[in-house]
């Protein structure tokens, strides 16, 4: 089934983003908002200690685990918020390039936050995301 997501261009906005300005969905959609992905094993234990690409690896399969439980792909997100604990910017980009390189030619609008600490023991990533599906 095709996504019920508008991805929107803006080419008077710069062309460093690597990701659609704005994204729509029609007004019968059903939204999906999904809490804070984490990089957490089965056993509740932090995923990749240490490393940022690998905990985004991680979050990025729990993300659309909880996309699948919801009767949603990973195209049908209209918008994301990535969170790394650090203030360096190498390694919010290493986890970036792994959240992009997921969303391939879906690029959907999105933020990237550095912050100074997240929920879990270890944890240097979350991914927050909203879906929209039309049943």
């Amino acid at each position: 089934m095709p996504s019920a997501v508008t991805l929107i261009r803006a080419s008077a906005l710069s062309d460093a983003a690597e990701y659609a300005y704005a994204a729509t969905a029609p007004s019968n959609a059903r939204l999906i908002f999904l809490a804070g992905s984490c990089p957490l094993n089965d056993d509740g234990s932090t995923a990749g200690v240490g490393d940022y690409a690998a905990q985004a690896a991680k979050c990025v399969e729990t993300m659309t685990g909880a996309l699948r439980a919801a009767g949603a792909e990973i195209t049908d997100v209209i918008s994301t918020r990535v969170l790394v604990a650090s203030t360096r910017q190498a390694d919010l980009v290493a986890a970036w390039e792994v959240v992009r390189d997921a969303f391939g030619d879906h690029d959907v609008p999105s933020t990237l936050m550095g912050v100074t600490v997240l929920g879990y023991d270890d944890q240097l990533v979350e991914i927050e995301a909203i879906a929209a599906v039309v049943d």
